[in-house]
């Protein structure tokens, strides 16, 4: 386990008490992931800028829990893939989707089956995709936008992706009927 200590609005750094506060307010509680960012106030203030400007990359709410629970499952969050589809259930998105996104499978959907495919070579590739991949995205609807969508998404998920890896972020009880475990492990020589 991890030294990083889940903050609360108590015992948060002074730069993040009040944002801990506003995170409570509207979520109804503190994931434990921002309480962990809020060790360090810069962290908690990128993340949470970021994710409002995720939430105007373009994508529908679908589409965003498509996306960021691809990147959560290639990078193998136990956390954000369980956070996410809570998040996906309470705007009572389609089950099946998100069904076909944690467990790697195909999606009905040719469009959304695409953004599931192009965000998980971007992650895999580390952003190398190929001319082709380019070309099937685009060919299944998306545009130039929806790339770089994808790419600021792939950005926001790894932050809270990694932070969990190295704290070992335990889940809210409020995502516990989500808990998901990555069917494959990767394998890190060391």
């Amino acid at each position: 386990m991890s030294s990083l200590i889940i903050h609360d609005e108590t015992s948060a750094p002074e730069a993040a008490k009040a944002t801990l506060a506003g995170v409570r307010k509207s979520f109804g509680f503190i994931p434990n992931v921002l309480g962990e960012m809020a060790g360090n106030p810069a962290v908690l203030d990128a993340y949470l800028a970021m994710s409002g400007f995720a939430g105007k990359a373009g994508f529908s709410a679908l589409e965003t829990q498509v996306v960021q629970i691809a990147v959560s499952v290639e990078n193998e969050c136990h956390f954000c893939v369980a956070a996410h589809s809570a998040v996906a259930k309470s705007q009572k998105l389609e089950d099946a989707v998100i069904a076909a996104v944690r467990e790697r499978r195909p999606i009905a959907d040719a469009r959304l089956e695409a953004l599931r495919v192009f965000t998980q070579k971007v992650v895999i590739n580390r952003g190398f995709v190929s001319d082709a991949d380019v070309a099937g995205f685009k060919a299944a609807g998306w545009t130039d936008a929806a790339i770089l969508g994808v790419i600021l998404n792939v950005a926001l998920k790894s932050i809270t992706n990694y932070v969990n890896h190295i704290a070992e972020t335990p889940l809210n009880p409020q995502f516990e009927a989500f808990a998901w475990t990555p069917a494959r492990k990767s394998v890190v020589p060391a």
